[in-house]
């Protein structure tokens, strides 16, 4: 079961330098949640706190909490990689391991996190997570081909199909879309509905148009200047921040009057 997350009060530090300041959200299950907003306004590095990702940057800390299923996930029992396997994170570049085979690529998650498959139970978890990823038909007679084979869009449906192999229960996705082609981009968003009646997806987006095609709640960050930290400004369902936000910068952004 998909998992809801609580967001209070988050500061996300770069060592002294506060780049995201006190965040609230509910983030629901088996929806998509989108951030949108300027860059460098905390959205990519907001979302790689949810799990525990920024983490691997010397340094970087938060302070609040972050709930799932009733438990922080910052707290002091809590190991981030159990985080990373419940959460998993789909990157703006399509990143196959360049030289291991699509079938290997889709297993690289699950080896790491378990015990030894047999081989029968291997080859049903890469079918199972290429057909999630709605590329099991295109890739099925080539499974032991290199990965980094495969075009920019098969390669980013691959990536997701070794994010969900893990089975995760959410799945964060920054940018999926910013190194492809629209055709390729449409796949992966008729892609992201489909999944979500399995897992939360959070995704970030600066595309104002993909934002209000995917997702369900939107939330919006600005920054007020250089050095300062990004903001929450606000967040609704998608249909109302697009149509009639309360905050007039939110406005300006999503109307495209920005800057």
């Amino acid at each position: 079961m998909s998992k809801r997350i609580d967001v209070s009060d988050l500061n996300i530090y770069y060592g002294d330098f506060l780049a995201v300041e006190g965040v609230s959200m509910a983030i629901e299950p088996r929806s998509v949640t989108a951030f949108i907003g300027p860059s460098g306004c905390g959205k990519s590095t907001f979302l790689r706190s949810l799990n525990r990702m920024h983490e691997v940057i010397p340094g970087a800390r938060v302070e609040g909490k972050v709930v799932m299923d009733g438990q922080d996930l910052y707290a002091s029992d809590v190991d981030p990689v159990d985080v990373r396997r419940t959460i998993g994170m789909v990157f703006q570049r399509p990143n196959p391991f360049p030289t291991m085979s699509i079938a290997e690529n889709v297993l690289a998650g699950a080896r790491l996190n378990s015990k030894r498959m047999r081989r029968s139970e291997a080859d049903d978890l890469v079918e199972s997570s290429l057909k999630g990823a709605n590329l099991w038909n295109e890739v099925k007679d080539r499974l032991d081909r290199p990965g980094a084979g495969l075009s920019g869009g098969q390669q980013q449906r691959l990536c997701i199909a070794r994010a969900i192999a893990v089975r995760p229960d959410v799945l964060l996705m920054d940018e999926p879309c910013s190194a492809l082609d629209p055709i390729s981009t449409l796949a992966i968003e008729d892609l992201i509905q489909e999944l979500k009646s399995e897992y939360t997806i959070v995704i970030v987006t600066h595309n104002m148009q993909q934002a209000s095609r995917v997702s369900d709640a939107t939330a919006f960050f600005n920054i007020a200047g250089t050095g300062k930290p990004g903001k929450l400004i606000e967040m609704a369902d998608t249909a109302t921040m697009f149509s009639n936000p309360s905050q007039k910068a939110t406005e300006d952004y999503v109307s495209g009057r920005f800057g």
